[in-house]
């Protein structure tokens, strides 16, 4: 028996299967271009603010030093023309000032400007002014007021003031272009950010359109691919399903067939054999009743096979009951299986208990139930070692149910082994006739084998009560309580 080939399935598959990874290999990079733009954005923008800063504080810076130095200059010029001290305080206030803002100067102007020339002549022209009024102050602590009067009356202080002045603007305006320079770059980097993000935001759309073509591709060939499946699983299920009726067909033909056979057989046996043997005695009888009296041991050799041929035909009859029992068609089921009960515990000495209700159904179904109570027994009677079995035989509305139960070894139905032909036979034979098997068993304690066997029809509720209130009851009376089945002793 062979099954159609499957359909071939890479039809249903994508045609570019590396289509979506590449979309998510995209989207990853576009996602990492946006945050290495934006963190390199925003570190320059950072750097550059910073540097937008130190320009404002250096140009912040020369405007407080060019305080300092007029206040200083001030200072210095009203204690020259007067003597009087008290402007040396603020005069050295303002040079200890001017100290502190170029250190200040130093650290927080910008790079450009601390490196430029400007900043050289800036510092130059700053001491020469320190100098020119520091000299000027020790002269007038000196008492020397001619050198005094030279220095205040001439145009040198004012000159090197102007210098200073024009220096410090030059300065102030290079800070300015600087700051203005890094303004625009800030501006720059602002644009570059927002259209950086732009195009990584666009480029993350076509990344997630692609991927929402890609997934829909997917779900499509994963529906094509479904439906394929359930097309080749609907027609496995279909050759199955034939095969299997083919199967079904078979068996219950082979099994009606075996019947046949047997019955045939059994008819031969009843016939044939069973004339010869007949026949046979009857010579014998006749043989023996012509011998004279004192033949003794003729006589006895003659008894001797007058008993050999008796126990030939009820050899004969018991395989021509196996075969095909002819209680069943002449004296009915329940008849039949009680037959065979006792026959079963004259053989093998266990004793057997019976509880039987008159059924009425076909005879394939009485068959099935007579069969599958004769194999069960054959089945205890080699391996179960039972003391005691329990056969029951229920009448129901809708089936009929038989129940073999016996107390002996037991076994575990799901080891079984593989030559177990006969529980095997007795499920398809009471599948065959449209019923159900169980066995329930184990190690120890005992076996139950149960068939239900459906009817054809459904039995009348009248007829149901009038059989069993035609059942004896002496015989329920006389019938030992029924074994606890495995089941339930659990």
């Amino acid at each position: 028996m062979t099954l159609a080939p499957a359909p071939a399935r890479d039809s249903a598959r994508p045609r570019n299967p590396l289509s979506l990874r590449a979309t998510l290999i995209i989207a990853a990079l576009c996602a990492l271009a946006i945050m290495w733009l934006n963190e390199d954005t925003h570190r320059r923008a950072t750097q550059t603010l910073l540097e937008i800063q130190q320009g404002h504080a250096a140009r912040a810076t020369v405007n407080m030093l060019v305080r300092r130095l007029v206040e200083a200059e001030s200072n210095q010029r009203g204690y020259a023309l007067t003597g009087d001290r008290a402007y040396l305080e603020p005069y050295t206030a303002a040079l200890e000032s001017i100290d502190g803002l170029l250190k200040q100067l130093n650290t927080r102007a910008p790079r450009e400007v601390l490196d430029s020339d400007a900043m050289l002549s800036f510092r130059n022209l700053l001491s020469q002014k320190i100098g020119e009024m520091a000299l000027t102050v020790r002269m007038r602590q000196e008492d020397r007021p001619e050198v005094v009067n030279f220095v205040v009356t001439s145009n040198v202080g004012l000159e090197q003031m102007r210098a200073f002045s024009l220096q410090a603007d030059a300065l102030i305006a290079q800070a300015e272009a600087i700051v203005a320079t890094k303004r625009a770059e800030v501006f720059r980097l602002l644009n570059v950010s927002r259209f950086g993000l732009a195009a990584g935001v666009l480029a993350a759309f076509f990344a997630f359109f692609l991927y929402v073509n890609q997934t829909r591709a997917l779900r499509e060939a994963d529906s094509r691919q479904k439906q394929l499946l359930e097309a080749e699983r609907d027609a496995l299920e279909s050759q199955v399903r034939e095969r299997t009726a083919r199967l079904t067909e078979l068996a219950n033909y082979l099994q009606q067939a075996v019947e046949d056979e047997r019955a045939h057989l059994a008819r031969e046996l009843h016939d044939e054999l069973g004339a010869l043997l007949t026949a046979a005695k009857l010579n014998v009888a006749r043989v023996k009743s012509k011998l004279p009296k004192d033949a003794v041991d003729v006589t006895e050799r003659l008894q001797h096979l007058t008993e050999t041929l008796n126990q030939g035909i009820a050899l004969k009859r018991r395989i021509i009951e196996d075969l095909r029992p002819s209680s069943l068609s002449n004296l009915g089921l329940v008849a039949s299986l009680e037959i065979l009960t006792r026959e079963f515990a004259d053989r093998s000495g266990i004793e057997v208990v019976t509880a039987l209700e008159p059924v009425d159904l076909d005879a394939n179904s009485e068959l099935t139930i007579y069969r599958l109570v004769q194999e069960a027994l054959t089945n205890i009677g080699k391996y179960a070692k039972a003391n005691k079995v329990h056969v029951n035989l229920k009448n129901y509305v809708y089936h009929a149910e038989v129940s073999v139960t016996d107390d002996g070894v037991g076994f575990d139905p799901a080891d079984l082994p593989q030559s177990s032909h006969g529980l095997v036979g007795m499920r398809h034979r009471v599948e065959a006739s449209g019923g159900r098997l169980d066995v329930n068993s184990q190690p120890g304690r005992g076996s139950r084998v149960s068939g239900t066997i459906p009817r054809r029809s459904a039995k009348q509720q009248q007829e149901l009560a009038a059989a069993v209130s035609a059942m004896s009851a002496d015989s329920y009376k006389a019938s030992p309580a029924p074994l606890t089945p495995p089941d339930a002793a659990r």
